[in-house]
């Protein structure tokens, strides 16, 4: 498999699911201004959407939005635990969590990045985003993960919208210490620091 990524984007989410699920695959970097591979080959030949994460199967069938890619990743690795099983109730719920990320936090994040749009529009978009956060504040209490004692893909997802806010967009989340804690935990594993390593958000050890 390939995963098409951009350091630290959307596609560090299933990047760190690779490396969790303990799969093989191959990384191709993408500058998603100029919308060029590393080679210079048009990155729109692979995907006319212009985004990352793209998923190449060994097949040659590509696989695009993150929320998808993800759960494809974890039933590779099924034994991982990486996902709760299909057409049970937990797995609706990691839906749920997934689809809140993908429309709540990445959809009002997202734009807040670009340099065309006014303060009182990144004001409009930050104060949605912070009543998003003060929700999993309270979510989060008494759990080390979204879905409980165990680390699923939707932790990746939320994990990266949380470096987005913070290290980023430098949002003040200090007055939410459960979610703190829990962004903590999850930078502290392995995996997710080989990942923001492999992509030049952390200095190799």
């Amino acid at each position: 498999m390939k995963l098409y990524y951009s350091p630290g984007a959307c596609s560090l989410s299933p990047h760190i699911a690779l490396l969790e699920a303990g799969l093989a695959y191959d990384l191709v970097k993408v500058d998603l201004r100029a919308k060029k591979l590393e080679n210079g080959d048009d990155f729109l030949k692979v995907n006319p959407k212009g985004q990352v994460p793209v998923l190449a199967l060994d097949s040659g069938e590509l696989v695009t939005e993150g929320p998808v890619i993800v759960q494809m990743i974890a039933d590779k690795a099924a034994d991982k635990n990486l996902a709760p099983a299909r057409d049970s109730t937990d797995r609706y719920k990691l839906l749920e969590w997934l689809n809140f990320i993908t429309t709540e936090l990445h959809k009002n994040l997202g734009p807040m990045f670009s340099p065309l749009l006014a303060d009182d529009a990144k004001t409009f978009f930050k104060d949605r985003a912070m009543g998003k956060f003060k929700y999993l504040e309270t979510a989060l209490a008494g759990r080390d993960y979204l879905m409980g004692k165990q680390f699923t893909v939707a932790d990746g997802y939320l994990f990266t919208m949380l470096m987005w806010a913070t290290d980023r967009l430098k949002f003040d989340l200090s007055a939410l210490p459960t979610l703190l804690a829990y962004k903590a935990r999850i930078a502290a594993r392995p995996k997710v620091q080989e990942a923001m390593t492999k992509e030049g958000l952390l200095k190799a050890a």
